[in-house]
């Protein structure tokens, strides 16, 4: 058994199908089925099932990716520190949405100044999405909100954030500061896509109360979200610190609902089996140093 048995299986399990396996390793496919045939034999085990013209991982299989990836991913990283004379120092980071267009850009910029070099790959999704690539191993870390259900990830709390109505001009609730759920109830509301922590949080909480959200606008980013509000077609729920400048150019107002304070960390995420390079810690210090003087 070797690291290439254990690359060819990860690139199978993630595709499903020996083929695109194949095709993306640039080796025959017949190679592939021949590595996995080694693996299953060294371990006397079986670790796909065939259904549907698709490859699904058995319960064995399943274990044996969860140890893969970390075996893989500690081998590429002494392969880069063992070899990184005259190579670009690389980490590939997450977001979630709200994070992402707030937060990501000045904790790179830090990183750019502290190394040198740098190369990263940036992807901005909602929490559920980054929680999943993280735990893949496809991210080596990421700054997110809400609640995180794998129980293979380390969190550290970083920052407290709020969640906060907003209503914006031309809108009837405009110029009250408090309002009752009675008063919301045949509101418009404009919001996130599920999976997005905004709602997930915010709506269950008022679901306690018997009040349903119900989106009439569905937004995948928080800039389409902010413009629809502020043209009073509606209220919104988002992170109180996404929306400052609106609030004090008097764009838009923030809706305080009795007896409902909504808060949340804003966490760094990574899975507790990475190998913490050199580049990854500086990266955890840097956040954790500069979410303290927000």
């Amino acid at each position: 058994m070797t690291i290439r048995h254990l690359k060819i299986f990860i690139l199978v399990a993630t595709c499903g199908k020996m083929r695109q396996a194949a095709e993306a390793l640039y080796i025959s496919q017949p190679a592939v089925s021949q590595a996995i045939k080694e693996l299953e034999a060294y371990y006397n085990v079986k670790l796909f099932e065939r259904l549907t013209q698709k490859l699904y991982l058995t319960e064995e299989g399943t274990k044996l990716l969860h140890h893969a990836r970390y075996v893989v991913d500690s081998f590429d990283n002494l392969d880069l520190m063992m070899k990184k004379q005259g190579i670009s120092p690389k980490l590939r980071i997450g977001g979630s949405v709200s994070v992402g267009t707030f937060l990501l850009n000045d904790v790179i910029d830090q990183m750019e100044r502290a190394v040198k070099d740098l190369e990263f790959k940036v992807v901005v999704h909602n929490t559920s999405t980054i929680e999943t690539l993280i735990e893949n191993g496809q991210l080596d870390v990421a700054i997110v909100e809400g609640t995180i259900v794998c129980d293979e990830l380390i969190e550290l709390p970083i920052y407290k954030d709020e969640l906060v109505i907003i209503v914006g001009k031309g809108h009837p609730l405009y110029h009250k500061e408090r309002v009752t759920l009675e008063e919301l109830k045949d509101t418009v509301w404009i919001g996130r896509e599920e999976g997005s922590m905004n709602r997930n949080q915010y709506e269950q909480l008022l679901a306690d109360k018997n009040y349903i959200i119900k989106h009439k606008w569905i937004c995948t980013n928080t800039e389409t979200i902010k413009q629809t509000v502020s043209r009073g077609r509606g209220l919104a729920i988002l992170s109180k610190m996404l929306i400052q400048k609106e609030i004090s150019e008097g764009i838009l107002r923030i809706l305080t609902l009795d007896d409902l304070h909504v808060t949340r960390d804003i966490k760094l995420i990574y899975h507790k089996d990475k190998f913490i390079s050199p580049l990854l810690q500086t990266f955890i210090e840097i956040c954790q140093h500069l979410y303290k003087s927000i």
